[in-house]
């Protein structure tokens, strides 16, 4: 398993967090202009940010293409996170801290940890 400390700490929005399911109808906001890659989808459990392409846009009301959880760590400098998944192309990674708590992490708050 692959190691990342955290460099930056992370502070978890205020929002609870969104899962969504494939082939799910949503309402597609606006684009995210720290993260581009990010839309803001609406749905009955409340709204959060999940990557444009995981919707179908091109359907109304928008569908989801792929399950998503919006569910984001909070981290601490010097702390060490395993590495569950990375989404290079939205620059998170899904990370779990020493007490098992998972969620996502921007890419540029971690660095790897060497021989990990």
């Amino acid at each position: 398993m692959s190691m990342v400390r955290a460099v930056e700490a992370h502070e978890v929005p205020g929002r609870p967090p969104l899962r969504v399911a494939a082939g799910q109808r949503v309402q597609a906001g606006e684009r995210d202009t720290t993260w581009p890659a990010f839309v803001l989808v609406s749905a009955e459990d409340g709204s959060g940010w999940v990557p444009g392409r995981h919707i179908d846009t091109s359907s109304q009301p928008p569908v989801m293409l792929a399950s998503y959880d919006t569910t984001e760590l909070r981290t601490n400098v010097g702390e060490l996170l395993t590495v569950l998944d990375h989404d290079e192309l939205s620059g998170w990674t899904w990370a779990a801290n020493s007490l098992g708590q998972e969620g996502w992490v921007p890419d540029n708050t971690i660095e790897p940890v060497a021989g990990t």
